[in-house]
């Protein structure tokens, strides 16, 4: 029997640490955008090189978006891409299941 190949390039990227935290983070956000340093304060244990670099894999993998304003001064933001927000919606039946199974009292 072989690994579905589909499977695998999902798991290769949800598998890496603070990946599916970031997506799940940028899908709760109001506006559907955030900052670096939003994204960092309420992700308190990710470093700030660990954060660039997970940005980075998912800039790549396109399932979010860098948006760039010109203003004075710079704004920064990202974003899900269609291709992020699928993603996300798969996370539903994983989080019921988690609502079921998990103690986060612990």
């Amino acid at each position: 029997m072989n690994v579905c190949p589909y499977m695998e390039y999902a798991l290769q990227i949800l598998g890496r640490k603070w990946n599916g935290l970031i997506l799940h983070y940028l899908s709760l956000c109001e506006n559907g955008s955030s900052h670096f340093s939003e994204l960092k304060r309420d992700l308190p244990n990710i470093t700030p090189k660990a954060l660039s670099s997970k940005l980075s894999e998912l800039l790549e993998h396109a399932l979010i978006v860098k948006k760039v304003s010109g203003g004075t001064p710079v704004s920064i933001s990202y974003e899900l891409t269609e291709k992020g927000r699928t993603l996300v919606a798969s996370f539903q039946p994983l989080q019921t299941w988690a609502q079921s199974y998990v103690n986060t009292d612990s």
